[in-house]
This record gives C-alpha cells, sequence and structure tokens, in this order.
C-alpha cells in the first residue's frame, strides 16, 4: 500500500509538528481539532517553524508555501475518511484515545491504517477498540518533531505485516531514522527517559539542586538538555499523565507518578508553555 494522504487528530505542539514534517515531504495533510481556535494556534506554530527555516536558509519560500498549501484543516473527524493513515496525537488518556479509535474504525475505510503517537499506552489497548487490529500500529515521534531524527514505530501481536512495511517506508519518507518497539509500557525511548527521570526527581527529594541535576547529565553525558530541563520543555502536565499512562498498565510502584510533578500541576506551573515549572523562565531561575 502507497500513503499518498495523511489525517491528524490534534494539533497541538506535537501534533502540529507531525502536520509539518508529512507536508514538507509531500503528503496531502488533514488536520483535525476540536475547535478552529486551536487549529489556528497549531498552523501559527507551523507558520513559525517553517519561517525560522526560511530565516536560516535551510527552506526557501516557495518551499513554506507548498508546504502550507498541502494543509486542511477541520473540525469534523468525518473529513478524515479518505485518508490513507491517521495518526492520532491527543492526551494520554486511554478511554479518549479507544473511543478516538472506535469513530475512526467506524467511518474509515478498511485499507486505512490507524496509528498512535501515545509513548507509552500499549497498541493492543487501542486496537482493542477496532475490527481491524491488523491495521492498528503506533508511531510514536519526538518532541519537537521537526528536527527529532527518530521514530519509534511500534507493532502490537495484531499488527500485520504488511502493515509494519508500509508504516516503516512512510517513517523514512520523512526522514527519521525508525526503531522498531515492542509493544509494552514506554516502549523504548520513554521507557528509558522515565528511568533517568525518576532518578532526577529522587535526588531532587533529596535536596540537590535542580541545576546541579541537569549540568550532571549536559556536562557529564553530552546531554543537549538535563532531565528536569526536558520535563519543562515537554510539559508537566505530560509528564504526569505518562507516568500515570504507566502505572496503570504496569502497577509498578517505581512507576507512581511523582507527587512533586503532580504538586505544580496542580499548581499551573507546566513548565515552558506556563512560563514556570521547575525552572522560574521568566527569570531563567530555578523555581
Amino acid at each position: 500500500m502507497e500513503i499518498k494522504k495523511v489525517g491528524v487528530i490534534g494539533c497541538g505542539f506535537m501534533g502540529a509538528g507531525i502536520v509539518q514534517v508529512c507536508a514538507q515531504s509531500g503528503y496531502q495533510v488533514t488536520v483535525q481539532e476540536v475547535s478552529d481556535d486551536v487549529l489556528k494556534e497549531g498552523m501559527a506554530t507551523i507558520d513559525y517553524f517553517l519561517s525560522r527555516d526560511v530565516d536560516k536558509g535551510r527552506k526557501t519560500k516557495a518551499e513554506k508555501v507548498a508546504t502550507l498549501s498541502r494543509i486542511r484543516t477541520t473540525t469534523d473527524i468525518g473529513d478524515l475518511a479518505d485518508r490513507d493513515i491517521i495518526i492520532e496525537v491527543v492526551p494520554e488518556d486511554i478511554a479518549l484515545k479507544r473511543r478516538i479509535f472506535a469513530e475512526l474504525d467506524a467511518i474509515c475505510p478498511r485499507r486505512t491504517i490507524l496509528a498512535s503517537n501515545t509513548s507509552t499506552i500499549r497498541i493492543a489497548e487501542l486496537a482493542s477498540a477496532t475490527e481491524r487490529p491488523a491495521k492498528v500500529i503506533g508511531t510514536h515521534f519526538l518532541s519537537p518533531v521537526p528536527p527529532s531524527k527518530l521514530l519509534e514505530v511500534v507493532k502490537s501481536e495484531g499488527t500485520s505485516a504488511a502493515t509494519l512495511k508500509t508504516v516503516i517506508a512512510f517513517g523514512k519518507s520523512l526522514g527519521k531514522e525508525v526503531l522498531i518497539a515492542k509493544d509494552t509500557p514506554g516502549f523504548i525511548f520513554n521507557y528509558l527517559l522515565g528511568a533517568l527521570t525518576r532518578a532526577a526527581l529522587d535526588l531532587l527529594d533529596q535536596g540537590i539542586a535542580v541545576e546541579d541535576i541537569d549540568k550532571s547529565m549536559t556536562l557529564g553525558l553530552g546531554h543537549p538538555i538535563g532531565p528536569i530541563a526536558l520535563a519543562d520543555f515537554n510539559g508537566l502536565d505530560v509528564v504526569y499523565l505518562t507516568q500515570k499512562a504507566v502505572y496503570e498498565q504496569t502497577r509498578d510502584p517505581r512507576s507512581k507518578p511523582s507527587r512533586t510533578v503532580e504538586r505544580l500541576v496542580k499548581a499551573g506551573r507546566l513548565g515552558r508553555k506556563t512560563g514556570k515549572g521547575f525552572y522560574d523562565y521568566g527569570e531563567q531561575k530555578k523555581a
């Protein structure tokens, strides 16, 4: 099967990034969201990153215009019915994702591949909401999507070899290095990142300074960003939901959501997106 038309559900930061890489790779993309306001914000994000590429000489103005011309926005999920592949990019809520997959299964032809950008939820859980488990797969992009070189493709026991082959080729066409992950909570990247984040939070609870924890990784291992700063970048609400999703599936006490992260989320300190998280981005000081 050849993919020509892509659908994306969700146009937040991650969704917008996926829409951009698909459109700039030549695909016709329809992105669906709950409101026109959210779609406008998402398109503004895409325009910003494309404009930055033009300013830095990585793209021409003509390439930017061509990319934007391939994107269609809608608030009607029914407009995705003609897509060859649909990538779901909504919060890590199993009930919400299963509801979306059931709805897509009802409106899309049997040839349509249904993919999830989930970073923690088992693909088999989502496939069981459909009557096409062979066509359900995970496509876990990393944030920020456009510059990231990695894509995890997650195959459940029910995913067919043909679907896997098609999605691997699709991922490579986006300029990504594709890893094949098993259908276990966290897959590869988030399983490792989760362990690092938990260790960093444990040290924080022991009274180690935020800056020292991050510097130990940036200066000691050459990481471009420390684990605490990365949590702020990804959004502490996202970190909390990811930890919660893994814990609900495994009941592993090591995966319990961090109380410190939960406290900050409840206080509205979500990281860079709100200006304050573990760090205060107004003054670039520790929170």
